[in-house]
């Protein structure tokens, strides 16, 4: 069993990284031969050693760093706040009736049309762009989590009545563990929106230090090597924030049977 599963996952990983290596041999052949213009296109070996240059001698590292401290602690803030507001929502009648009305209304605003609001709420400094990646996270944790503990099965509220469980009883030992895979679910989807919200901030409010910065010097200097060597550090970023997703929400929901 241990041996088809490994085998599985070995045909699937061949087949995920079979388009990316065609895509690299269409971008080496297209810069080397002269189908792609190279000042647009830079060859591999260049983005290699700007992204050797960059490591070396301007703390490419350290831009990382920055923009990862700045994902992780707006997700945090929007994952903790949205979690909080989704229960309020879900487990009051009278706050349900009279916020999520207007909640309903506001999320269908796009994330960017927010960036106005809060350069003159916070400023252009690291406060907005936290604000901005806890933004991003808050909403999919909160419709996520209100659905999870909207639908919490009503044997189980019963119960939770007939023991005369008292509020902070029921949220924990009832609607929690029953919104879990819900939970899980917004989880997973604020921790990727605030890494895309992380890299608007970056480029859209006041620039500095991080990988968003990155890429506009790379633009201003029409230095194409160093702003594919950051389009490139946001996309594997990205990819490896979306597997620890992954195995966050497997290991949250490892109690529930496994189908088939």
């Amino acid at each position: 069993m241990t041996e088809a599963i490994a085998s599985a996952r070995l045909i699937r990983f061949r087949r995920g990284i079979t388009l990316p290596i065609l895509l690299l041999i269409a971008w080496e052949v297209s810069s080397r031969t002269g189908l792609a213009d190279p000042r647009f296109l830079p060859s591999l070996e260049e983005v290699m050693l700007t992204a050797k240059r960059e490591l070396v001698d301007n703390d490419l590292t350290g831009e990382l760093g920055f923009s990862l401290m700045r994902n992780i602690t707006g997700f945090l803030i929007g994952g903790v706040a949205g979690v909080a507001f989704a229960s309020l929502l879900a487990l009051s009648r009278s706050a349900d009736m009279l916020i999520t009305p207007t909640f309903n209304g506001l999320k269908q605003i796009s994330l960017l049309a927010w960036i106005p609001l809060i350069s003159v709420w916070f400023g252009f400094g690291e406060q907005a762009k936290i604000a901005f990646v806890a933004l991003a996270a808050f909403i999919p944790i909160v419709l996520n989590t209100y659905e999870g503990m909207r639908n919490a099965p009503a044997d189980l509220v019963e119960v939770g009545r007939a023991l005369r469980f008292n509020a902070r009883q029921r949220i924990l030992r009832i609607f929690l563990p029953s919104a879990m895979p819900s939970i899980a679910t917004g989880v997973h989807l604020g921790l990727i929106y605030s890494w895309l919200a992380t890299v608007g901030a970056e480029y859209f409010l006041a620039v500095g230090p991080g990988i968003g910065g990155l890429v506009i010097a790379g633009r201003e200097r029409f230095d194409m090597a160093l702003v594919m060597v950051g389009v490139l550090i946001l996309g594997l970023v990205g990819f490896l924030l979306n597997r620890i997703a992954y195995a966050l929400e497997s290991h949250l929901l490892r109690w529930r049977p496994q189908q088939g």
